[in-house]
């Protein structure tokens, strides 16, 4: 029987390759490396008090960002496709600087920015709001380098929205607020929900832009890739891939639960 792709075989090959020279190799070492300590160990090193604090601050802060992207994403796709504004192809643009930013320039500067020095830190100190070094300086820096996942997604599903869709709901009656809500919004509500799901798995694992802005302190502001970094630098590998692997089992799941609830939203949205 003819296969109606030529090349099946050759190009499966070539994939299941590639994914596991790059995927499944590395993590099955980091898994390994893991398991080199005893069970004792490994729970030592993850329920101790800094190992824990770290979690929060990178899991949190992480949540905190996807949701603020998940509201802001859409407007700004919002105004990109239904508005032709002066310089939209700049601004267009300009929404793809935290992917092509070094994360490292980033973190510096949103940390000169927001610093007590800053451009917007002066003017918040007097207010006795401060950003740098707080929870808060970091789900900034973690909102800049994920909002172009949401922006990027939810743009062309409204590219494609049919314009029929809105006449109708104008002829029926229904005012601009009500057709956004009940027309358009339920499909783009995937959208986001992929978007945001994306910028939550950039944002849990991220460190150069927020390595400077957090200030490190430990059970305060530390995030779990620098706590990472310090097992790694005191040579203590297993306790290191230990962390990782727990952070990449949790990020897994509340993956694995968020697209199953963006298949069921997409079904309902269907229906």
């Amino acid at each position: 029987m003819s296969r109606p792709i030529p090349g099946f075989k050759l190009t499966l090959g070539i994939t299941t390759t590639w994914l596991s020279l790059i995927v499944l190799v590395p993590l099955a070492g980091l898994f390994l490396k893991a398991s080199t300590l005893p069970l004792a160990r490994i729970w030592e090193v993850l329920s101790a008090p800094r190992t824990l604090a770290a979690f929060r601050v990178s899991f949190g802060c992480a949540a905190a960002s996807a949701i603020v992207n998940g509201i802001a994403g859409p407007v700004v796709a919002w105004t990109l496709v239904r508005y032709k504004l002066p310089g939209h192809r700049i601004l267009d643009a300009l929404i793809d600087i935290p992917f092509a930013l070094p994360t490292a320039v980033a973190g510096i500067t949103l940390t000169t920015l927001y610093g007590p020095n800053g451009w917007v830190g002066h003017l918040l100190e007097p207010l006795g709001i401060q950003v740098s070094y707080t929870l808060t300086g970091i789900t900034i820096a973690l909102v800049f380098v994920g909002l172009p996942f949401v922006i990027r997604t939810v743009q062309p599903v409204l590219e494609e929205f049919p314009a029929e869709a809105e006449e109708a709901a104008a002829l029926l009656g229904a005012s601009r607020l009500q057709t956004i809500v009940r027309v358009i919004l339920p499909s783009l509500i995937p959208a986001i929900l992929t978007g945001a799901l994306l910028s939550f798995a950039r944002c849990v694992g991220e460190y150069g832009s927020v390595v400077f802005i957090a200030g490190n302190m430990p059970g305060k502001t530390e995030i779990l890739p620098l706590l990472i970094i310090t097992h790694l630098e005191e040579y203590q590998y297993g306790e290191a891939t230990a962390i990782a692997c727990a952070m990449l089992l949790v990020s897994f799941a509340l993956l694995v639960a968020g697209n199953r609830l963006q298949a069921r939203l997409g079904r309902g949205t269907a229906r």
